[in-house]
């Protein structure tokens, strides 16, 4: 039987198809990889102050007054990154035809796509580890889901 291995970060997705139909050890093929350009980078290079944002308002020398700065900007920035793995994930999961599947993200970043996940894909996953694999060589990403 087929299966299917992800591993996700903000940066990176990566899916590996795991075959077993061949006696002997399984053969992983990696079907789909990609980089996102929102995961990569600090959010100050992403976001700059604004020209007149900040006004010189009265006060001992005139010092600069803030009128709101937004503070949830990096955690919308991640809900809205796992949203987007949600959706890939659910294609190639349909486009692969699989009926089991592992899954491999950071701890904070995996709640944040299982709350985005519908429940038939959830009931497909076998397995689901609080890691990055991202980064993690072809051949050594089976040992971590056994």
């Amino acid at each position: 039987m087929d299966r299917l291995i992800i591993a996700v970060d903000l940066g990176h997705f990566k899916a590996y198809k795991v075959s077993t139909d061949s006696p002997g050890s399984p053969k992983i093929q990696l079907v789909e990889s990609y980089d996102s350009i929102e995961g990569h980078g600090k959010l100050s290079e992403k976001v700059t102050d604004g020209a007149g944002r900040f006004g010189v308002g009265g006060g001992k020398n005139g010092s600069a007054k803030g009128y709101g700065e937004p503070h949830n900007i990096e955690l919308e920035a991640e809900k809205k990154a796992a949203r987007l793995i949600a959706k890939d994930i659910v294609a190639i999961i349909g486009r692969e035809g699989i009926k089991k599947w592992w899954f491999a993200a950071a701890n904070k970043l995996n709640s944040l796509i299982m709350e985005n996940l519908d429940p038939d894909i959830k009931a497909k996953m076998d397995k689901n580890i609080n890691s990055n694999l991202t980064k993690t060589n072809k051949s050594e990403i089976l040992k971590h889901f056994q």
